[in-house]
């Protein structure tokens, strides 16, 4: 499927690669959300108030799991050791992490830039 932005072209594959926003105003263009659902609307407008909201706490709730799940494998390593690979406890070690630093770091960006905006120029 392609897409134009002004002069760029764009070749889009993957549906799972596309947002929600319509990536130009033009009528005739098609459009795909991200579930690969393509239509010719040009409307932006969410479906359901508070959309952005349920986003931020679903995926905060994801890295919280994930901070959980390490905790109960390193439980269990110090509990039954032979039930868990010591390399899986790495790995989901790791996962958190990341995971973590990217939450605090979309936090970080959203704080600057709701203050960077609340300021009068």
């Amino acid at each position: 499927m392609d897409f134009t932005i002004g002069s760029l072209e764009l070749n889009r594959t993957n549906p799972s690669h596309v947002g929600t926003r319509p990536l130009t105003d033009s009528s005739k263009r098609t459009y795909m959300d991200s579930f690969g659902n393509v239509s010719n609307t040009k409307s932006v407008q969410p479906k359901e108030k508070g959309q952005f909201e349920k986003y931020l706490l679903g995926a905060m709730s994801g890295v919280n799991e994930q901070q959980m799940n390490v905790t109960r494998l390193q439980e269990q390593v110090i509990t039954d050791p032979d039930s868990v690979d010591i390399h899986d406890v790495t790995t989901a070690m790791a996962k958190a992490k990341m995971s973590l630093n990217l939450a605090q770091t979309v936090i970080e960006r959203l704080v600057s830039g709701w203050n960077e905006l609340s300021q009068t120029r």
